[in-house]
């Protein structure tokens, strides 16, 4: 994503270290928006992407920066209440250096300009705080600028018709922001488990 300033990712993470504090263990299996996830995948999702963004924003390349996602379901790890706040905490930390938004870096497996790994990093906290809010039921209100730096990017990522994480879902353009965002990620904003 050229041109892209850089965002502060520690309120939306925040957000997200909140969503997942309020999960009760008894949400662990509930179905997410994410096809084939539960609630404990999606968890072992962000908690992994946290890590992984973490170390593409270090430009600390290897095996964090080269696992592609959806290999494998994700592994919620036992010390998940106490290490996920922790990696998003770092993930945030990361990108408030502004070298981590330059030069080249890797994510997924993928090269691409540190830019773009930062606008990706805050569309995966938007779009999956979304997630984790519409399986549990919490209400959801993501950080203003990294939503609208999240729909900035999936517009882009939009031009070929598809979404990062799925076909497009048509959504009214007078719809508000979060509800756009969430189609061209390839949801429905009406999801319901």
């Amino acid at each position: 994503m050229t041109g892209t300033t850089m965002i502060d990712l520690g309120p939306q993470a925040r957000i997200v270290a909140e969503l997942a504090e309020r999960v009760a263990d008894g949400q662990l299996a509930v179905p997410t928006p994410c096809p084939d996830y539960a609630v404990r995948h999606l968890l072992g999702h962000v908690a992994g992407l946290s890590v992984a963004f973490q170390d593409a924003a270090r430009k600390e390349l290897g095996a964090t920066t080269d696992h592609r996602p959806g290999a494998a379901l994700p592994v919620l790890g036992p010390d998940w209440r106490q290490e996920l706040p922790k990696a998003l905490d770092a993930l945030a930390e990361a990108w408030r250096d502004p070298s981590a938004w330059d030069g080249m870096t890797r994510a997924g497996g993928i090269d691409l300009p540190g830019a773009v790994a930062g606008a990706v990093a805050t569309d995966e906290l938007v779009i999956h705080g979304w997630d984790l809010a519409r399986a549990t039921g919490q209400e959801y209100i993501p950080d203003p600028a990294a939503l609208e730096a999240a729909y900035g990017f999936l517009r882009m990522a939009a031009e070929g018709g598809r979404g990062p994480f799925g076909p497009l879902v048509p959504v009214p353009e007078g719809a508000r922001l979060l509800d756009r965002a969430v189609g061209l990620s390839g949801r429905h904003p009406e999801w319901k488990p």
